[in-house]
Protein backbone atom coordinates (compact mmCIF):
# COMPACT_ATOMS: atom_id res chain seq x y z
CA UNK A 1 0.00 0.00 0.00
CA UNK A 2 1.28 3.19 -0.87
CA UNK A 3 2.03 6.59 1.51
CA UNK A 4 -0.74 8.06 -0.18
CA UNK A 5 -3.35 5.49 0.34
CA UNK A 6 -2.12 5.19 4.20
CA UNK A 7 -2.78 8.93 4.96
CA UNK A 8 -6.18 8.98 2.80
CA UNK A 9 -7.43 6.09 5.32
CA UNK A 10 -5.64 8.14 7.94
CA UNK A 11 -7.63 11.13 7.25
CA UNK A 12 -11.20 8.81 6.56
CA UNK A 13 -10.31 7.27 10.31
CA UNK A 14 -9.87 10.68 11.92
CA UNK A 15 -13.11 11.79 10.21
CA UNK A 16 -14.86 8.91 11.20
CA UNK A 17 -13.87 8.86 14.97
CA UNK A 18 -14.65 12.53 14.78
CA UNK A 19 -18.20 11.86 13.48
CA UNK A 20 -18.61 9.37 16.20
CA UNK A 21 -17.85 11.65 18.79
CA UNK A 22 -20.35 14.24 17.74
CA UNK A 23 -22.71 11.56 17.73
CA UNK A 24 -22.05 10.29 21.14
CA UNK A 25 -21.93 13.78 22.31
CA UNK A 26 -25.05 14.43 20.51
CA UNK A 27 -26.84 11.41 21.99
CA UNK A 28 -25.77 12.81 25.47
CA UNK A 29 -27.30 16.08 25.47
CA UNK A 30 -30.30 14.77 23.47
CA UNK A 31 -31.03 12.42 26.98
CA UNK A 32 -31.09 15.49 29.31
CA UNK A 33 -34.96 16.23 28.87
CA UNK A 34 -36.79 19.69 30.32
CA UNK A 35 -37.59 22.74 28.72
CA UNK A 36 -37.82 26.58 30.74
CA UNK A 37 -40.71 28.48 29.14
CA UNK A 38 -40.60 32.24 29.78
CA UNK A 39 -43.69 33.46 32.01
CA UNK A 40 -44.63 36.48 33.26
CA UNK A 41 -41.81 38.73 34.81
CA UNK A 42 -42.57 39.36 38.61
CA UNK A 43 -44.20 42.70 39.36
CA UNK A 44 -42.20 43.71 42.18
CA UNK A 45 -38.79 44.25 42.87
CA UNK A 46 -35.92 42.90 41.46
CA UNK A 47 -35.00 40.22 45.49
CA UNK A 48 -33.24 37.41 46.15
CA UNK A 49 -34.02 35.61 49.77
CA UNK A 50 -37.83 35.93 49.36
CA UNK A 51 -40.41 33.53 50.70
CA UNK A 52 -43.24 31.76 48.78
CA UNK A 53 -46.21 29.38 49.08
CA UNK A 54 -49.20 28.34 47.34
CA UNK A 55 -52.66 28.13 48.75
CA UNK A 56 -55.53 26.82 46.42
CA UNK A 57 -53.73 26.93 43.47
CA UNK A 58 -52.82 30.28 43.70
CA UNK A 59 -49.02 31.52 44.32
CA UNK A 60 -47.71 34.14 47.10
CA UNK A 61 -44.15 35.41 46.97
CA UNK A 62 -43.26 38.36 49.37
CA UNK A 63 -40.09 39.97 51.30
CA UNK A 64 -36.84 39.60 50.72
CA UNK A 65 -33.76 41.94 50.00
CA UNK A 66 -32.90 43.87 46.85
CA UNK A 67 -29.46 45.23 47.46
CA UNK A 68 -30.69 48.45 49.35
CA UNK A 69 -33.57 47.28 51.24
CA UNK A 70 -35.22 44.45 53.06
CA UNK A 71 -38.61 44.05 51.91
CA UNK A 72 -42.24 43.47 53.36
CA UNK A 73 -44.75 43.45 49.99
CA UNK A 74 -46.58 40.62 49.44
CA UNK A 75 -47.74 39.69 46.10
CA UNK A 76 -50.04 36.94 44.21
CA UNK A 77 -49.75 34.94 41.40
CA UNK A 78 -52.38 33.73 39.27
CA UNK A 79 -50.85 30.41 37.44
CA UNK A 80 -53.87 30.23 34.80
CA UNK A 81 -53.88 33.86 34.07
CA UNK A 82 -50.09 34.24 34.15
CA UNK A 83 -50.30 37.84 35.78
CA UNK A 84 -49.25 39.21 39.31
CA UNK A 85 -51.70 41.52 42.15
CA UNK A 86 -50.45 42.82 44.95
CA UNK A 87 -51.60 42.38 48.17
CA UNK A 88 -51.73 43.75 51.63
CA UNK A 89 -47.84 44.12 52.68
CA UNK A 90 -46.81 41.63 55.32
CA UNK A 91 -46.93 43.12 58.74
CA UNK A 92 -44.03 42.28 60.20
CA UNK A 93 -40.54 43.97 59.93
CA UNK A 94 -39.01 43.31 56.43
CA UNK A 95 -36.43 40.81 56.16
CA UNK A 96 -35.28 38.51 53.99
CA UNK A 97 -34.02 34.47 54.22
CA UNK A 98 -37.28 33.66 56.35
CA UNK A 99 -39.90 30.54 55.40
CA UNK A 100 -43.03 30.54 53.97
CA UNK A 101 -45.73 27.74 54.18
CA UNK A 102 -49.65 26.94 54.14
CA UNK A 103 -51.83 25.58 56.17
CA UNK A 104 -55.50 24.54 55.73
CA UNK A 105 -55.99 27.66 53.20
CA UNK A 106 -53.75 30.50 55.04
CA UNK A 107 -50.17 31.79 54.63
CA UNK A 108 -47.31 31.89 57.07
CA UNK A 109 -44.59 33.51 56.85
CA UNK A 110 -41.74 33.69 60.09
CA UNK A 111 -38.07 33.86 61.21
CA UNK A 112 -35.53 35.42 58.48
CA UNK A 113 -32.96 38.22 59.24
CA UNK A 114 -33.72 42.04 59.05
CA UNK A 115 -30.50 43.27 58.29
CA UNK A 116 -30.06 43.68 62.56
CA UNK A 117 -31.14 40.48 64.08
CA UNK A 118 -32.14 37.05 63.45
CA UNK A 119 -36.34 36.77 63.38
CA UNK A 120 -38.15 34.38 65.40
CA UNK A 121 -41.87 36.02 64.64
CA UNK A 122 -44.58 34.39 62.88
CA UNK A 123 -47.41 35.72 61.29
CA UNK A 124 -50.83 34.22 59.28
CA UNK A 125 -51.98 35.65 55.67
CA UNK A 126 -55.69 35.39 55.14
CA UNK A 127 -56.70 35.59 51.50
CA UNK A 128 -60.22 36.05 51.80
CA UNK A 129 -59.27 38.70 53.82
CA UNK A 130 -56.36 39.94 52.76
CA UNK A 131 -55.11 40.39 56.03
CA UNK A 132 -52.13 39.27 58.44
CA UNK A 133 -52.76 38.70 62.05
CA UNK A 134 -49.41 37.69 64.23
CA UNK A 135 -49.39 34.31 65.61
CA UNK A 136 -47.29 32.36 68.39
CA UNK A 137 -43.57 33.79 67.91
CA UNK A 138 -41.07 30.23 67.39
CA UNK A 139 -40.22 29.52 71.27
CA UNK A 140 -36.76 28.74 70.33
CA UNK A 141 -33.60 30.72 69.01
CA UNK A 142 -34.68 33.03 66.24
CA UNK A 143 -32.92 32.25 63.20
CA UNK A 144 -32.22 33.13 59.25
CA UNK A 145 -31.77 30.39 56.18
CA UNK A 146 -34.16 27.75 58.02
CA UNK A 147 -36.64 25.21 56.26
CA UNK A 148 -40.61 24.63 56.43
CA UNK A 149 -42.75 22.64 54.94
CA UNK A 150 -46.46 21.34 55.63
CA UNK A 151 -48.29 18.71 56.39
CA UNK A 152 -52.01 18.28 56.30
CA UNK A 153 -52.75 20.03 59.46
CA UNK A 154 -49.33 20.57 60.94
CA UNK A 155 -46.23 22.96 59.36
CA UNK A 156 -42.54 21.61 60.62
CA UNK A 157 -39.85 24.26 61.20
CA UNK A 158 -36.01 23.77 61.66
CA UNK A 159 -32.53 24.02 60.91
CA UNK A 160 -31.17 27.47 60.11
CA UNK A 161 -28.40 29.70 61.44
CA UNK A 162 -29.51 31.69 64.92
CA UNK A 163 -26.54 34.29 64.50
CA UNK A 164 -23.62 32.31 66.14
CA UNK A 165 -24.68 28.30 65.36
CA UNK A 166 -26.26 26.61 62.80
CA UNK A 167 -28.97 24.38 64.17
CA UNK A 168 -30.97 21.26 63.37
CA UNK A 169 -33.52 21.05 65.73
CA UNK A 170 -37.11 20.54 64.39
CA UNK A 171 -40.26 22.24 65.22
CA UNK A 172 -44.34 21.49 64.95
CA UNK A 173 -46.71 24.17 64.73
CA UNK A 174 -50.44 23.60 65.21
CA UNK A 175 -52.31 26.28 63.62
CA UNK A 176 -55.55 25.45 65.23
CA UNK A 177 -54.32 25.77 68.62
CA UNK A 178 -51.75 28.22 67.38
CA UNK A 179 -48.83 26.41 69.90
CA UNK A 180 -45.34 24.97 68.64
CA UNK A 181 -43.82 21.52 70.32
CA UNK A 182 -40.52 20.63 69.46
CA UNK A 183 -40.07 16.96 67.46
CA UNK A 184 -36.93 14.47 67.59
CA UNK A 185 -35.44 11.81 65.44
CA UNK A 186 -33.38 13.76 62.82
CA UNK A 187 -30.12 12.15 62.86
CA UNK A 188 -28.40 14.96 59.91
CA UNK A 189 -25.87 17.91 60.18
CA UNK A 190 -26.42 21.08 61.03
CA UNK A 191 -27.42 23.40 58.29
CA UNK A 192 -28.51 26.46 56.99
CA UNK A 193 -29.90 27.42 53.36
CA UNK A 194 -31.04 23.38 53.10
CA UNK A 195 -34.38 22.57 50.85
CA UNK A 196 -37.25 20.68 50.87
CA UNK A 197 -40.02 19.62 48.72
CA UNK A 198 -42.80 16.96 49.64
CA UNK A 199 -44.05 14.01 47.79
CA UNK A 200 -47.22 12.48 48.76
CA UNK A 201 -47.21 11.79 52.47
CA UNK A 202 -43.10 12.20 52.82
CA UNK A 203 -40.92 14.90 53.00
CA UNK A 204 -37.24 15.30 51.15
CA UNK A 205 -35.10 16.92 52.72
CA UNK A 206 -30.89 17.86 51.87
CA UNK A 207 -28.47 20.67 50.42
CA UNK A 208 -27.06 23.52 52.87
CA UNK A 209 -24.26 24.26 54.23
CA UNK A 210 -22.94 24.27 57.92
CA UNK A 211 -19.30 25.63 58.82
CA UNK A 212 -18.26 26.43 54.86
CA UNK A 213 -19.09 22.54 53.86
CA UNK A 214 -21.28 21.77 52.21
CA UNK A 215 -23.57 18.86 53.04
CA UNK A 216 -24.39 15.57 50.97
CA UNK A 217 -26.90 14.26 53.11
CA UNK A 218 -30.57 13.70 52.56
CA UNK A 219 -33.11 12.61 54.22
CA UNK A 220 -36.96 11.36 54.26
CA UNK A 221 -39.51 13.14 57.02
CA UNK A 222 -42.85 10.60 56.92
CA UNK A 223 -45.79 12.91 58.32
CA UNK A 224 -47.78 9.88 59.00
CA UNK A 225 -45.61 8.90 62.09
CA UNK A 226 -42.53 11.96 61.76
CA UNK A 227 -40.03 9.38 61.78
CA UNK A 228 -36.60 10.36 59.48
CA UNK A 229 -34.97 8.33 57.65
CA UNK A 230 -31.49 8.79 55.81
CA UNK A 231 -31.50 8.02 52.32
CA UNK A 232 -28.55 8.30 49.59
CA UNK A 233 -26.53 10.57 50.02
CA UNK A 234 -26.55 13.41 46.95
CA UNK A 235 -23.20 12.69 45.56
CA UNK A 236 -23.67 8.86 45.99
CA UNK A 237 -23.03 8.29 42.23
CA UNK A 238 -20.24 9.62 40.16
CA UNK A 239 -23.08 10.63 37.25
CA UNK A 240 -24.82 13.05 39.63
CA UNK A 241 -24.05 15.42 42.39
CA UNK A 242 -26.81 17.59 43.72
CA UNK A 243 -24.76 19.49 46.41
CA UNK A 244 -25.52 22.92 46.70
CA UNK A 245 -27.00 25.54 49.17
CA UNK A 246 -28.68 28.45 48.93
CA UNK A 247 -30.95 26.51 46.03
CA UNK A 248 -35.03 26.46 45.71
CA UNK A 249 -37.12 22.77 45.47
CA UNK A 250 -40.59 22.10 43.70
CA UNK A 251 -42.58 18.91 43.35
CA UNK A 252 -44.19 17.59 39.82
CA UNK A 253 -46.66 14.93 39.64
CA UNK A 254 -44.04 12.37 41.59
CA UNK A 255 -41.03 13.83 41.47
CA UNK A 256 -39.25 16.14 43.50
CA UNK A 257 -36.47 18.65 41.90
CA UNK A 258 -34.04 20.87 42.95
CA UNK A 259 -32.76 24.25 41.30
CA UNK A 260 -30.22 26.40 40.87
CA UNK A 261 -28.02 27.61 44.25
CA UNK A 262 -24.45 27.93 44.88
CA UNK A 263 -21.65 25.62 45.06
CA UNK A 264 -18.40 27.42 45.21
CA UNK A 265 -20.12 29.68 42.53
CA UNK A 266 -23.39 30.71 40.89
CA UNK A 267 -25.46 27.53 39.71
CA UNK A 268 -28.49 26.85 36.94
CA UNK A 269 -28.13 23.03 36.99
CA UNK A 270 -31.57 21.34 37.73
CA UNK A 271 -31.82 17.77 39.15
CA UNK A 272 -35.21 15.25 39.33
CA UNK A 273 -35.54 12.92 42.76
CA UNK A 274 -36.82 9.70 41.93
CA UNK A 275 -38.31 8.04 45.64
CA UNK A 276 -38.90 4.90 43.83
CA UNK A 277 -35.35 4.18 43.27
CA UNK A 278 -33.76 7.02 45.43
CA UNK A 279 -31.85 8.47 42.55
CA UNK A 280 -31.22 11.51 40.54
CA UNK A 281 -31.63 12.11 36.95
CA UNK A 282 -29.79 15.60 35.66
CA UNK A 283 -32.65 17.65 33.64
CA UNK A 284 -32.35 20.92 31.32
CA UNK A 285 -30.12 23.81 33.07
CA UNK A 286 -32.06 26.82 34.59
CA UNK A 287 -32.13 29.30 30.80
CA UNK A 288 -32.01 32.46 32.69
CA UNK A 289 -28.46 33.32 34.47
CA UNK A 290 -27.22 31.46 37.33
CA UNK A 291 -28.45 32.08 40.48
CA UNK A 292 -28.54 32.04 44.11
CA UNK A 293 -31.75 32.41 46.62
CA UNK A 294 -34.19 32.18 44.23
CA UNK A 295 -37.82 30.81 45.15
CA UNK A 296 -39.78 28.16 43.69
CA UNK A 297 -44.15 28.00 42.94
CA UNK A 298 -46.06 24.92 42.10
CA UNK A 299 -49.35 23.05 42.63
CA UNK A 300 -47.89 19.77 41.88
CA UNK A 301 -48.68 20.07 37.83
CA UNK A 302 -46.95 23.60 37.08
CA UNK A 303 -43.70 24.29 38.60
CA UNK A 304 -42.10 27.79 38.61
CA UNK A 305 -38.75 29.28 39.62
CA UNK A 306 -38.12 33.29 39.85
CA UNK A 307 -36.40 35.65 41.43
CA UNK A 308 -32.95 35.52 43.18
CA UNK A 309 -29.27 36.91 42.76
CA UNK A 310 -26.51 36.96 40.59
CA UNK A 311 -23.54 38.82 42.25
CA UNK A 312 -24.67 42.25 42.62
CA UNK A 313 -27.75 41.80 39.73
CA UNK A 314 -30.88 41.00 41.57
CA UNK A 315 -33.55 39.06 39.41
CA UNK A 316 -37.53 39.78 38.85
CA UNK A 317 -37.88 36.72 35.85
CA UNK A 318 -39.94 33.30 36.06
CA UNK A 319 -39.56 30.69 34.31
CA UNK A 320 -41.94 27.48 34.02
CA UNK A 321 -40.28 24.13 33.79
CA UNK A 322 -41.50 21.07 31.58
CA UNK A 323 -39.56 18.23 33.06
CA UNK A 324 -40.47 15.41 30.23
CA UNK A 325 -40.44 17.98 27.43
CA UNK A 326 -37.50 17.95 25.05
CA UNK A 327 -35.07 21.61 25.14
CA UNK A 328 -36.88 24.49 22.66
CA UNK A 329 -34.38 27.25 23.35
CA UNK A 330 -37.07 29.34 21.13
CA UNK A 331 -39.25 29.42 24.05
Amino acid sequence: MTMKKLNTLKVYSLALMAGLAFVSCSDDDDDILGNWVERSVFDGTPRSGAVSFMIDGTGYVGTGYDGDDYLSDFWEYNVEGDYWQQRADFIGSARSAAVGFSVDSKGFIGSGYDGIDELGDFFSYDPSANSWTQVADFPENPRRGAIAFSGDSYAYFGTGDDGDNDRKDFWRYDPSADSWEEIYGFGGNKRTEATSFRIDDVVYMGTGESNGSYLEDFWAFDLSDESWTKLNDLDEEDDYDVVRSNATAFTLGQYGYVACGYYGGNMDSVWEYDPSTDTWEEKTDYEGVTRLDPVSLSNGTNGFVLLGRNGTSYLDDMMEFYPFDEYDDED
